[in-house]
């Protein structure tokens, strides 16, 4: 499928032993790993691949959104996590992203971190206090919904009616006026703050 977008496979590994061997050696760009591969499970598994080449970025493809999961994940360096019923050009989509160093979040996991956050009472990253920022503009608040419901700027620009560039200089206007660098601490900022 990934090929068929376009997208270059350099290998393919059967257990966790043999993708942190072949990271090693191939250094891609991107790896797509199920949490739950045999001999290297979780956020173990990120650790090693990352050990093994620092700048090869991850997504996780999994079947689990559990709390402690999706935290340890990203916490572990994830740069996008991405549920296995996601559709096959949702998936796509989130590789080519997670490529161009954005993070990219299935729904479903959006919601387990913001859930994540109000328990706990902080995010990830800490963001600055509502506060401290200009007020959204509408059009902003409505990029920033989107985002807290899980949404990439295809699905963004496709609700809204209005071109991925146009949502691109959104997201960025959202994350200075926000004081956050990433979709996550928007979104939970976002929830935390009362914005959405």
């Amino acid at each position: 499928m990934l090929e068929t977008a376009g997208i270059r496979v350099v290998g393919e590994a059967r257990d966790g032993v043999e993708a942190v061997a072949l990271v090693g050696e191939l250094e891609p760009d991107l790896v797509v790993i199920d949490l739950d591969m045999a001999n290297t499970v979780g956020a173990e598994a990120l650790q090693r691949l990352a050990d093994a080449s620092p700048q090869t970025k991850t997504v996780v493809l999994t079947a689990s959104a559990g709390d402690v999961d999706v935290v340890e994940a990203l916490q572990a360096g994830a740069c996008g996590y991405i549920l296995k019923d996601t559709q096959p050009e949702e998936l796509i989509d989130g590789i080519r992203q997670t490529a161009g160093s954005q993070v990219v979040l299935s729904r479903e996991v959006v919601r387990v971190l913001v859930k994540h956050t109000n328990a706990n009472g902080h995010s990830l990253e800490q963001a600055r206090s509502v506060s401290d920022h200009p007020a959204l503009t509408p059009r902003e608040q409505d990029v920033l919904r989107l985002i807290v419901e899980g949404a990439d700027n295809a699905a963004i620009g496709l609700e809204l009616s209005i071109s991925r560039h146009t949502v691109k200089q959104h997201v960025t206007n959202i994350f200075e006026k926000l004081g956050v660098r990433t979709r996550v601490e928007a979104a939970v900022h976002a929830v935390r703050s009362g914005l959405c």
